[in-house]
């Protein structure tokens, strides 16, 4: 539709086409900044009724601390970036933490300590020391800024990959409706920030292979540390470079030159621009860890011993140690956990768990949208002596590295072996987006070209759009617990797990059901392992696989994940209940005589017994161990000490 505009403006004068075009864009991205607001809203909102979920307990007391102390000894499983966004408003407004507490001096002795003490230095500074409310929203604020800024480079890129603003407002559409960015757009975690720059650094990739100015590798090298400070599984951006340049010999661009040795010193080229561009970003992340780690301690850098010069040559490679030593952790996490899907569970990830959950938890207008894009340019493919390019001229490349990168990220994710949540695929959802670009292009091309089906395919793409919009509003705020209708009914619990469904976020409803039904108490049994009562006072911790003789006739409010997954409690399902937060959460009316354990109705036998992330240590569930020293911080080196004896009894029976 935008080149028809331009054509009859050129028609009438060069200057007038000019100023239509203008017009064309201005209100283009008028109504791009109206769906950005839009999904402010929604996203926002939903934001501003839900807890703290589970890992952002972690990551808000330890980006604090980065800024306020310039030590990192806290969550160094992940990359900064994120939680210094996120910290920047707490310290503007003086969030207090306190660095004599035994959460702090505790994880500063040994690298295994900081994965305890951080839950507990978190909670603390959420729940204790700090308004918990105001808190998280104003770190959730700088989260949702960086989740528009990644909609509104969705438009732009679109914009140019599909030669007009409509292909970027329809990858704008796409992006501010999908229940995934608008669960996890405004939380203080990794996964959108590094989205967002690994679509940056994708987008600078091809400029290597041109003859880039030093400002352009430097424009890179930014992006690409942008996304390494993001999250560590950015890594696999060094599998994207040389996946782009075997796609080039395979399947050469019309860009390339045709003469060998042009083609030879044009490779090397581009291989000397990435190299600089990556040694930009190495500087970069280092000077970032140097500067948040310049205070803490170097004791833990032991492989240096004590001389004159030490603490020098210990501070400068102490960045090199905090990253390597992050990655090692991120490493051995990321290695393989069990994980659930589709009613079943698995001792290791499978690969078709992102794919379901794409099926799942994408509107289903998303799902036909991609759809219709691959019928529409099938359609174009077959069509005889058709010389039309879908991807503008000069944007080949861009387009390469787009559908190349999702490749190599949707590979790693079916390849591994640790499958959690559908936040950690949302770099190939934004991806997806952005292939969607082309389709009002080649839609115009097709009605130019008189196709019959052409004036439907159009119709049907802002039909779907619309949708797309319908059922985000209607969705909202559970946009947690979204599940479409390929679900066929069924309940959440038996299709998906972990965050894909409750992340600890429902506590505000919880707290609303308590006080509608003037509950005085209410046993508690939530996905995590944050001490409830600063959302719902009434709450008494509660695990529904033991229940005792003085629970009957209560009311007893379980995560979903716990019903199939986490726990083994599908017995209260016989007992009359009600949804909470869209399924998130079920509030359970337990009968007066609960059975004993393995009777009709009754609990399950420890032998049936199922754990928090699969996590059972010497058959003791991990999140009774954490409730016990996040109330007490004076039981993290005993709690330690016995984690320890329990993974050392295990390895020797394994021997």
């Amino acid at each position: 539709m935008g080149n028809v505009v331009l054509s009859a403006g050129c028609l009438a004068s060069p200057s007038q086409g000019i100023n239509k075009l203008k017009t064309l864009q201005s209100a283009k991205l008028l109504q791009a900044l109206l769906l950005l607001a839009i999904m402010a809203l929604l996203a926002g909102g939903a934001a501003r009724r839900e807890s703290a979920t589970v890992d952002e307990v972690a990551h808000t007391g330890a980006g604090v601390s980065y800024l306020q102390k310039l030590d990192m000894r806290m969550n160094e499983e992940h990359p900064p970036l994120a939680k210094v966004l996120a910290a920047i408003p707490l310290v503007i407004r003086r969030a207090r933490a306190d660095y004599s507490d035994i959460s702090w001096t505790f994880s500063g002795e040994r690298m295994f300590n900081e994965y305890l003490g951080e839950w507990v230095f978190g909670h603390s500074f959420l729940f204790r020391w700090n308004d918990p409310v105001a808190t998280l929203w104003w770190a959730r604020v700088t989260m949702l800024a960086v989740t528009l800024l990644l909609g509104f480079v969705l438009y732009a890129f679109g914009s140019q990959l599909g030669g007009s603003p409509w292909g970027g407002l329809l990858c704008l559409v796409a992006f501010v409706t999908m229940p995934t960015f608008l669960a996890f757009g405004p939380l203080v975690i990794t996964d959108i920030v590094v989205t967002l720059f690994w679509i940056l650094a994708v987008w600078q990739l091809p400029s290597m292979w041109h003859s880039p100015s030093r400002r352009q590798v430097l424009y890179f090298g930014l992006a690409v540390a942008g996304a390494f400070l993001s999250k560590f599984s950015s890594g696999l951006m060094f599998f994207v470079v040389p996946a782009v340049a075997l796609s080039m010999r395979l399947w050469a661009l019309l860009e390339q030159p045709t003469d060998k040795v042009e083609l030879r010193r044009w490779r090397r080229r581009a291989w000397r621009n990435i190299a600089k561009g990556t040694l930009w970003a190495a500087l970069f992340v280092y000077l970032v860890y140097l500067i948040l780690s310049w205070n803490e301690s170097t004791e833990s850098f032991s492989v240096i011993p004590h001389f004159s010069t030490s603490p020098f040559l210990r501070r400068l490679l102490m960045p090199i140690w905090i990253y390597l030593r992050g990655l090692i952790g991120f490493a051995l996490g990321a290695t393989s956990r069990p994980t659930y899907i589709l009613g079943h569970a698995y001792s290791h990830g499978v690969w078709f768990y992102f794919p379901t959950l794409v099926l799942l938890k994408s509107s289903l207008a998303f799902l036909l949208l991609l759809v219709l894009a691959i019928a529409v340019a099938t359609m174009i493919k077959t069509r005889p002596a058709s010389q039309f390019s879908a991807i503008p001229l000069g944007m080949e490349l861009h387009w390469r590295c787009v559908w190349v990168s999702l490749v190599v990220f949707t590979a790693a994710c079916l390849a591994n072996r640790l499958d959690i949540s559908i936040r950690h695929f949302s770099i190939p959802l934004a991806l997806m987006i952005l292939l969607l670009a082309p389709l009002p292009r080649m839609l115009e091309f097709l009605r130019r070209e008189n196709w019959g089906a052409a004036r439907v395919a159009s119709w049907a793409t802002i039909g779907l759009a619309v949708v797309a919009m319908v059922t985000a509003i209607r969705a909202y705020p559970n946009y947690f617990s979204f599940i479409n209708t390929l679900a066929m009914g069924r309940p959440g619990y038996l299709l998906v797990n972990d965050s894909n469904l409750d992340w600890n976020q429902a506590l505000p409803q919880v707290e609303a059901f308590v006080n509608r039904r003037g509950l005085s108490r209410v046993l508690l049994d939530e996905y995590g392992f944050s001490d409830p009562h600063p959302y719902v006072g009434q709450a008494q911790v509660w695990y529904c696989q033991q229940p005792s003789s003085a629970d009957g006739g209560q009311w007893a409010v379980v995560s979903a994940n716990l019903i199939a997954d986490g726990s083994n409690c599908r017995w209260l399902l016989k007992y009359s209940h009600e949804q909470l937060a869209g399924g998130s959460m079920y509030a359970f009316m337990l009968p007066a005589v609960i059975p004993t354990a393995g009777e009709p109705g009754g609990p399950p036998l420890p032998s049936d017994y199922r754990y928090f992330g699969g996590l059972g240590v010497g058959g003791v569930d991990m999140r009774t161990v954490f409730i016990n020293f996040i109330r007490d911080g004076r039981q993290l080196q005993p709690t330690m000490d016995r984690f320890q004896a329990a993974m050392s009894a295990q390895s020797k029976k394994k021997q």
